[in-house]
């Protein structure tokens, strides 16, 4: 099921369209998928492999950091709680990075 809402002039637009197995594999053949998605795949590629480098560089500099303060910092760059999570995640299995249990919160540690 497809649901349309916008406006056409002055006209609101409330459109839902149902669409069974048949219909949706009929219009996928019309779809020119790789060059579609391969454009936008290596965009997102570049984009995450920047972010992933600004994070490293961003703990090495501070040498080590609270997960919080980190996670605040984090989400700032990537632009979420949930993405800066991710980014959370993914130091905490990386070589360069030290993760230890404080008092309060984990702290990571620059390790290079």
């Amino acid at each position: 099921m497809v649901r349309i809402r916008g406006q056409i002039g002055a006209w609101p637009v409330d459109l839902t369209v149902e669409l069974d197995a048949q219909d949706w594999a009929q219009l996928a053949q019309h779809i020119p998928l790789e060059t579609v998605s391969a454009p936008a795949a290596v965009a997102a590629s570049g984009a995450d492999d920047a972010l992933w480098q600004t994070t490293l560089e961003l703990l090495r500099q501070a040498g080590q950091i609270e997960g919080p303060q980190l996670l605040g910092q984090l989400s700032g760059l990537a632009g979420g709680d949930a993405a800066g999570k991710r980014l959370l995640v993914r130091l905490r299995h990386c070589a360069q990075v030290r993760m230890e249990t404080g008092v309060d919160a984990p702290i990571y540690h620059w390790v290079g």
